[in-house]
């Protein structure tokens, strides 16, 4: 029944990208990396576009982040994000973005204004779109697709009947294609996560390894696109978990971290900015690092080099 939804979904989608191509938006005076992907549910984008900005910095660029804010009230005008921002104005990604990498971050629903109020504030020498793949009024330097190796493209369907955004031949038209989960095919790149320490919400310069818990019975609670991806790693560093997934963006209250078996309530870090108000004892945030692998790096360095020298001499 949902096919011919699926098949007018996939049609505008394909119609959008074709108008793009035919007349794409002038370019920024800076470049700009997209990561998105072509699928709904997680595909770890938000600890690549930290680890991306890391990397970013440690090459002597001055990397800036803009996104749609998902999850907040700011939306319809540029906001800059900071670490004192609430994640229910800014949005549970942007801020965790800010945290994490320390970079200025500006969420609007027009990224193209989003841009705009980095570049009059912030001296960004390059920009990193956390999402908006689909979002064709950004002028786009490079394409980094995310992809869940294990769900791939399902049943290779657009919305509402399959979990694609747009056709799957869209994947041939980006310029990286990293993989977490699973085996990455030819041409594609893996992206490892990692979760090593966890940190108290009540004081968060207290850490302890994830290991600490190894043999113990937690509360594990996971708002993101996809929870399960959360439990399993925690299982396999040897946690005894009881699961609590929420959908995506899901905005906490204090009696979601209430329990009265007095186990330690754990949760991805995502969750932990817009818990932070209420923290309580015995909570814990447990991050998620990205390891990019050496050859994606190299052909990233050396394409930004391309475009750095062609903006020198242009």
């Amino acid at each position: 029944m949902l096919l011919p939804l699926s098949a007018l979904y996939c049609a505008v989608a394909r119609r959008r990208r074709q108008a793009f191509l035919r007349t794409p938006p002038p370019l920024l005076p800076l470049p700009v990396v997209v990561v998105g992907n072509v699928t709904v549910g997680g595909t770890g984008k938000t600890p690549m576009v930290i680890r991306l900005c890391q990397w970013l910095r440690e090459q002597g660029w001055r990397p800036g982040v803009i996104s749609r804010g998902y999850g907040g009230s700011a939306s319809d005008r540029p906001l800059r994000v900071t670490q004192s921002s609430g994640a229910a104005e800014a949005g549970d990604e942007p801020l965790l973005i800010a945290l994490r990498a320390g970079v200025p971050v500006s969420v609007c629903a027009d990224r193209v204004a989003a841009v705009q109020a980095l570049l009059a504030d912030e001296s960004c020498d390059i920009i990193v779109a956390d999402d908006g793949m689909q979002h064709y009024r950004l002028p786009r330097d490079v394409e980094i697709a995310m992809l869940d190796g294990r769900r791939r493209l399902g049943n290779t369907r657009c919305l509402p009947a399959g979990p694609l955004r747009e056709p799957a031949n869209r994947l041939r038209e980006v310029d990286f294609v990293v993989v977490t989960e699973g085996e990455p095919r030819a041409g594609e790149y893996a992206m490892a996560l990692h979760l090593d320490e966890a940190w108290s919400l009540a004081e968060p310069s207290q850490r302890r390894e994830l290991s600490d818990f190894s043999g113990v019975t937690v509360h594990a609670l996971a708002g993101i696109g996809n929870p399960e991806r959360f439990f399993a790693a925690l299982e396999s560093a040897g946690l005894r978990i009881l699961r609590h997934p929420f959908p995506d963006h899901y905005r906490y209250q204090a009696a979601d971290l209430i329990f009265d078996d007095g186990a330690p309530v754990l949760m991805t870090e995502k969750d932990a900015v817009k818990c932070r108000e209420f923290a309580l004892p015995d909570c814990w945030a447990v991050p998620a690092s990205a390891e990019l692998p050496p050859e994606l790096t190299a052909a990233l360095a050396e394409r930004l080099r391309k475009l750095r020298n062609g903006q020198e001499t242009a």
